[in-house]
């Protein structure tokens, strides 16, 4: 091996070599700590003497040997193949001192040692040994090399001093590798040693340029400076671990990049601390467990060694290369460390260092990792230090470590309320994640809710766990019941509350009638007396606050105010308080009150932030979430991809009986693409049976049951819309007027030929009232209804459905209607307005959403359609006419009457009148019956009220 910054020992080396070949005899010590190359200098030197002639013997000390006397004197002779009758004789009478590989089995043979006559065969020995390396330096010089003296026992450290003084006339050159710093007899060797007449030659650690020549030698060129000063950085320039860090980097290549540490960097850690005494061992592994709490005193408390041990140990590894100051210079070594430690004493320190930090007032996370660590708890502060660390690790994202503080600290609590805070405690954090996890703990604190042993939170999130799980409903109805009443807290009461409007309205399950209170409604789409919805309990409930209440009156009626309100919520909302069910059910009802670019916005919004905060469960639902708004803005693209990122997301169990709401979605979206295969395949799927006590079932019913339609099963699709039909008589009857399953019955029924039953159904579905009815539903049964009737009726029916489509921002839908009103033109012979209509269903179907930003002024908007329409913009074409009057001759050419254009676009009579009067004029128009083939012919677009007129987006509700 090349040695590198070795030039000035050597030379040190050599001349002492001189000056023993002429007679006169030398002594050096060199020193250096665990791997800095000190025996590669000396082998390096043997090796070059012993080519000039030289005889070269070698010994090396070891720990084991230390109680054989005579060890070292033993191997140089054996090297030479010199036979000493003295020395021979001495390990024939006394075998066990030579039978012994431990430094136990040596303090047996110390045992064999009772008195002064083996004492003077030893020294006989010594005598004998001495002379007979003295007699080999009589032909030619003789160097004696002593690897790791400072290990040597003690009757060869008095032979090797008494050889010392009889070589200063003789041709003998005396090498001793040497650490005064070992720990073990290094110090009381090495003064023995250094008080002989002798050369010192200090073996330093490299350079930052010594290690940049070492790795470009390797390399066969220069490597960069930032790579070999990391290289330096990592090992303080000790030659084994430098080896070492460049074996394990270049494993699969021989240029060596980033230093990257794995099993030969730890094997040169542990021969380095092979080197030095078990207490430092010990010192090193406090060092890596108190981290930036360690000092020479805190280290000295948690090993139990004196102070000045620890300073001294410090000051070994700082010297060896493994620490700079207190931090280690590369985490492997750390690692390394506390692996090699039995894992009793490993214990051992992590507890008293757990201790050490708790009385000095650490941070509980700190304090709580050592007590993980030891896989102890340390009464009576330790559960507590594990309770408050796992709140902040979860609030820092990191579950899985806020989950196993919980379990170490549930696993020696015994008090039962503790217990429950825990289990509950526990059940959450699993949540976040994995909702089927949260089951082992949550399942434990059933029989504690109704016996009601729990703090309403807690009773809270256990119930809901049961829904999420679909558990009996009316069992968690009865628990609720029993749980809330005029006794309980505000804050209690608000819990509970929440959970019953949870229970209503995200799963739509009726309310529960108690005795002198009111209850959910009995039957399907029935109306409180006044018209209006007959609205379930959870609504009126006084408990409710935060976001609730705000959902609440959404879902009573919407209002600019009342979903600006519920935006401001939800884009106020922390992960730690938030709520998945209450989240998504804001976000369908924004959707479901024709604001479907307001609720993607929001749920954009909230779906990076929860992936930021690696909450897994969350992030699903919402995915499922953004894929249903998609899906009701006709873009199936989106809603195809988002569905299948969310079930890909989590497992059944994990979903619950939510699994039906990514699912029904992702089979609604593939059978709107034609990919008929892969809506089969999903609905191959084993669901729970619960499912189908919720809404989720019944939407996953209603994918299922279109997916029929689409490929000629129509029974069985008029099957499943009956089911959906039965199921929502069950269920909270408000829900009827955001699920169109009269739509769906009337859809199959005019597919099976049952067309009076068809139209039945359609007309039940535009006449369900109330305070929030779906436009789209309402605008889908006006379609429906329009290809029933006679084409002089169709018209206006397809008219007042484009409005309400236009309105819900469903584009594929509105782009159906414009399709079927295209074709009642053409069936009624009017085929210029008929090509009118055909070209704005196909600008529609290619454009993007249909509500538009907020502030989009009108020309924007007009250029946004010339795209689209691919028509230059330039005078002669388009710019015939200005905007208001595009806008105005668009609504005339589909055959809106001069009344409902006014009522569209927000101007009088007059105004309008005015505007047709000019188009007359610029187009030549004699009669309202030329307007579409006159604006065909000059490609004027027809502006409709998607481009002109401004949805409503997030930040405009919101204030931003």
């Amino acid at each position: 091996m090349r040695l590198f910054e070795r030039s000035r020992e050597a030379n040190t080396l050599a001349k002492a070599f001189d000056a023993c070949s002429a007679g006169i005899g030398q002594f050096v010590i060199i020193t250096g700590g665990p791997g800095s190359g000190k025996s590669e200098l000396v082998h390096d030197t043997l090796k070059t003497v012993g080519e000039v002639g030289a005889t070269v013997l070698l010994a090396t000390a070891l720990p084991s040997r230390t109680e054989q006397p005579l060890s070292i004197f033993r191997q140089l002779l054996r090297d030479a193949e010199v036979s000493c009758a003295t020395l021979e004789q001495l390990a024939s009478t006394h075998p066990g001192w030579y039978q012994g590989n431990t430094r136990d089995e040596g303090a047996n043979a110390e045992q064999d040692r009772p008195d002064s006559v083996s004492d003077r065969a030893v020294a006989l020995a010594a005598d004998a040994a001495t002379t007979a390396l003295l007699e080999l330096a009589d032909e030619r010089p003789l160097v004696i090399a002593v690897d790791d003296a400072h290990l040597m026992d003690d009757d060869s450290l008095s032979a090797l001093l008494s050889l010392l003084h009889r070589i200063r006339k003789k041709r003998i050159l005396v090498v001793c590798v040497s650490w005064e710093q070992s720990g073990f007899r290094g110090p009381i060797v090495h003064r023995q040693l250094i008080r002989q007449p002798h050369e010192r030659v200090r073996v330093a650690p490299l350079t930052e340029d010594g290690v940049s020549a070492l790795l470009s030698q390797h390399a066969g060129r220069p490597v960069p400076r930032e790579t070999s000063d990391a290289y330096h950085r990592a090992t303080g320039g000790n030659p084994m671990l430098v080896h070492a860090l460049l074996d394990d980097s270049t494993r699969f290549g021989s240029e060596p990049g980033s230093p990257v540490a794995s099993s030969a960097y730890r094997q040169a850690v542990l021969s380095c601390l092979g080197g030095t005494s078990p207490a430092h061992t010990r010192i090193c592994a406090a060092i890596a467990m108190l981290g930036d709490f360690a000092s020479a005193r805190a280290v000295a408390i948690v090993t139990g060694e004196p102070l000045t041990t620890a300073l001294e140990a410090v000051s070994v590894l700082n010297s060896v290369g493994l620490l700079a100051d207190y931090v280690f210079r590369h985490p492997a070594a750390a690692d390394a460390v506390l692996h090699e430690l039995p894992d009793k004493d490993l214990a051992r320190l992590y507890v008293e260092a757990a201790r050490l930090l708790y009385q000095a007032g650490a941070p509980e996370r700190d304090v709580a990792a050592l007590l993980l660590a030891a896989d102890r708890v340390v009464p009576p502060w330790g559960a507590k230090v594990l309770r408050g660390a796992a709140d902040h690790a979860l609030g820092a994202d990191n579950v899985r470590e806020s989950m196993s503080y919980l379990r170490l600290a549930l696993r020696d609590h015994t008090d039962e309320h503790d217990r429950h805070r825990l289990l509950a405690a526990l059940g959450r954090a699993a949540w976040r994640v994995n909702p089927a996890a949260a089951e082992a703990s949550l399942a434990q604190l059933r029989r504690a809710v109704f016996d009601d042993c729990l703090e309403a939170d807690d009773a809270a999130t256990v119930l809901r766990h049961m829904l999420w799980q679909g558990e009996d409903s009316e069992q968690v109805a009865r628990a609720i019941g029993a749980l809330s009443g005029p006794a309980r807290s505000g804050e209690d009461n608000q819990s509970i509350a929440e959970v019953e409007f949870i229970r209503q309205w995200f799963y739509g399950v009726p309310g529960v009638r108690h005795p002198g209170g009111h209850g959910g409604d009995d039957g399907a789409g029935t109306d409180g007396p006044d018209g209006g919805p007959a609205t379930g309990s959870a609504i009126r409930e006084p408990g409710l606050m935060g976001l609730s209440p705000k959902l609440a009156q959404l879902i009573a009626g919407a209002s600019d105010e009342v979903v600006a309100a519920v935006v401001q919520s939800l884009q106020g909302l922390q992960l730690d308080r938030m709520k998945p069910e209450l989240v998504a059910m804001s976000l369908l009802a924004i959707a479901h009150t024709d604001r479907t670019a307001t609720a993607a916005e929001v749920c954009e919004t909230l779906l990076a932030y929860v992936e930021r905060r690696k909450a897994t469960t969350w992030h699903a639902l919402l995915t499922a979430v953004r894929a249903e708004i998609a899906l009701l803005q006709g873009d199936i693209e989106t809603a195809e991809a988002k569905s299948a990122q969310a079930l890909d997301m989590m497992h059944t169990r994990g979903w619950g009986v939510l699994i039906g709401l990514p699912l029904g979605t992702a089979v609604f979206a593939n059978t709107a693409l034609g990919r008929h295969d892969r809506a089969a395949e999903l609905l191959e799927r084993e669901l729970p049976d619960a499912v189908f006590r919720t809404v989720f079932g019944v939407q996953y019913l209603r994918a299922r049951g279109h997916h029929y339609l689409a490929t000629d099963r129509a029974f069985a699709g008029l099957s499943d819309f009956e089911t959906c039909g039965r199921l929502m008589r069950d269920a909270n009857a408000e829900l009827h007027k955001g699920i169109p399953w009269r739509v769906d019955l009337a859809e199959a029924n005019l597919r099976i030929g049952r067309t009076k039953t068809a139209r039945e159904w359609a007309q039940a579905q535009v006449e369900v009232g109330g305070s929030r009815p779906s436009s789209r539903a309402r605008g889908v049964a006006l379609r429906l209804l329009a290809q029933m009737s006679r084409p002089n009726m169709r018209t206006s029916l397809l008219h007042e459905a484009i409005d309400l489509l236009r309105a819900s921002g469903d584009r594929r839908e509105l782009a159906v209607a414009f399709s079927d009103l295209s074709a009642t033109h053409y069936e009624l012979g009017d085929y210029a307005r008929a090509r009118l209509v055909a070209r704005h269903a196909g600008q529609v179907e290619a454009a993007g959403p249909v509500e538009s930003p907020a502030g989009g002024s009108a020309v924007g908007s007009r250029l946004i359609a010339l795209e689209h329409l691919g028509l230059p913009e330039e005078p002669g074409t388009a710019m015939l006419l200005t905007d208001a009057e595009c806008r105005v001759a668009g609504l005339a050419a589909l055959g809106y009457s001069n009344r409902e254009i006014s009522r569209r676009i927000h101007v009088t009579m007059s105004t309008v009148e005015q505007h047709l009067t000019r188009v007359y004029r610029k187009l030549k128009v004699a009669s309202r019956a030329d307007l579409p083939s006159k604006m065909l012919e000059h490609r004027i677009p027809t502006l409709s009220d998607h481009f002109s007129s401004g949805g409503t987006s997030a930040s405009a509700l919101s204030g931003g």
